[in-house]
Order: C-alpha cells, then structure tokens, then sequence
C-alpha cells in the first residue's frame, strides 16, 4: 500500500530540506575559504583575491607549516592526550554507568549517586581550586593534567546509563542463571549490544580532547607541552611570522603569515572531519536511545 502524502507534508519536507541546505552552506564556507587561503599564494592571500578558489596554487604554507618543530609537537601531545584520554573516559564511563543502570532494589544509593554526578554539570568548582588541585597533585605541566581532570565525562555516562537501562533485563537474568558474574555480564553482555552509544561517546570524547585549548594554557608551563589546539591559539592571536627570529626571509617570501595560519587551523581540523563519516551511522541512533529511556 502507497502512503498518500499530503501537499502540506510535502511542503513541510521540501522547506526543511532547503532550511538545512541553507545552514550547511553557511557553515561549510569558512571551511572552504580557509582551505583555499592554505593553498594560495602569499601575495594573493595579502591581497584579498582569495574566495573559495585556490589562486597561484602552492603548498609553500604546509610545508612551512609541517616544517615548524612546534607544531610537530604540539601534534605529538595531542595524540598522546587522545590516545591516553579517550580509552580512560571509555572505561570509567563504563563502569560507573553499569552500576548506575540497576534498579533502585538492587542498588539501593543508586538515585544518589546519580544527583550527585549531575550536580557536577550544573555547578563547577571554578578555575583556581581546579589549578590548585592540579598544582597540588604534581600533575602540572605533564599529559596527566590534560586528561585526568576530565576522566569522567558525566554526559556520556547519562547517555550510556539510558541505554542500559534499555537493554532487555531476560539476558541479564539469563546471565546470572548460567553462572556469570557482573564482571562477565557487563563485557560479554552489554558492551557488545552498546555499539551505537559507545561509538557516539568515543566520538564525543575525541572530539573533547582534540578540541580542548583552555586546559593547555593553564597547565602546561612550557609552550613545548602545548596540544594543538593551545598552540594554535597562541599562533592566531598572538603570532606574527615578520616578528618571528626563526623564520628567514625566503620562507616570508613564498607563506605569509595569514597562509600560514591557515594551513595550520585546516590540519587542526582535519583529522576529526576524518573520523566523523566513520562513525556517523551510530551517531544518531546512539544519542536518541541513549537519552529517551526512562
């Protein structure tokens, strides 16, 4: 049987569709003219001839870019961070949402637990007792200050614990029946059927790191254990390579500074805008399964 759709559903999708293709243009374009920029000429970029159309095309600036050792490591501790972070946020996220996820008569502090958790998204402890704890720990100025303030992401565990709790309690019981513990029926059990939601929360926690600047300058004491996204702050809004010691005047012949710079905000990007269309067959089933449960 053919649904019939009216002309004002019609209308509806139509609309819709052209409201959405608006809004992606919109944020697509800066995306492109950056790009362009990176790959223009030093004097076309200068000149302001540069739209969304490469002119003199050149890699000058990512050469130059790839060539600069500060941006080399800041890269370097980005990847450190997101491989050291993300597996960390995963696994506490897990464990404490397993628990988290039972019913109020088998984990009877459970509703607790979780007020307690969400009081941490409301209210912040605020910059200087977060320096100061950090300071205190003997973190400051290591990779561990950049991950362990933030090991556990309490939305992911919300969405996570949603969608446990929507996972059908007969192969739990089922579980316990033929002898497996908690231990086992977590793994074997409800990390295998989470794979949209844990996707979307490895997604998110990427994202998070990659994208975090603020923590960088706060504690790292060195501009060399800078991650990226601190580094490039520091570039855009302070950096000029006419006042830069390390730059001779051929490499200012061939980038400016404004080539430069996007070269490197396009390569800060980049490896995230990869990832995405990986996991973007979990993403929305993930989020609304893990956030309609009761």
């Amino acid at each position: 049987m053919v649904e019939h759709i009216s002309f004002g559903r019609r209308l509806f999708i139509v609309s819709n569709y052209m409201i959405l293709g608006v809004l992606s243009t919109i944020c697509i374009l800066p995306l492109l003219h950056v790009l362009a920029v990176s790959f223009s000429s030093s004097a076309a970029a200068a000149g302001g001839l540069v739209k969304l159309w490469p002119v003199d095309f050149t890699i000058s600036s990512y050469a130059f870019v790839t060539g600069k050792k500060e941006f080399m490591n800041s890269v370097q501790v980005t990847m450190l961070r997101v491989l050291t972070g993300v597996p960390i946020n995963m696994l506490l996220a897990v464990l404490v949402a397993f628990p988290l996820a039972k019913e109020v008569h088998k984990f009877r502090w459970r509703t607790l637990y979780v007020w307690i958790f969400v009081f941490t998204i409301l209210f912040h402890g605020g910059l200087i007792p977060s320096y100061m704890i950090v300071s205190y720990t003997g973190i400051m100025d290591t990779i561990w200050a950049l991950v362990l303030p933030s090991a556990v992401p309490v939305f992911n565990v919300i969405l996570l614990i949603n969608f446990f709790r929507g996972i059908p309690k007969e192969l739990e019981e089922a579980a316990y029946i033929d002898g497996a513990g908690h231990w086992t029926t977590l793994w074997r059990i409800f990390v295998p059927l989470s794979t949209p939601v844990l996707a979307t929360i490895t997604l998110f926690a990427t994202v998070s790191h990659w994208n975090s600047w603020f923590d960088g300058l706060i504690f790292m004491n060195s501009p060399d254990h800078y991650p990226l996204q601190s580094y490039l702050q520091t570039v855009i809004i302070q950096q000029d390579l006419a006042l830069d010691p390390n730059v001779d005047l051929d490499s200012l012949a061939e980038v400016s500074d404004r080539t430069a710079k996007a070269a490197q905000i396009f390569l800060g990007a980049l490896p995230i805008l990869a990832v995405y269309p990986f996991l973007q067959r979990f993403f929305v089933k993930g989020i609304v399964m893990g956030s309609v449960k009761e």
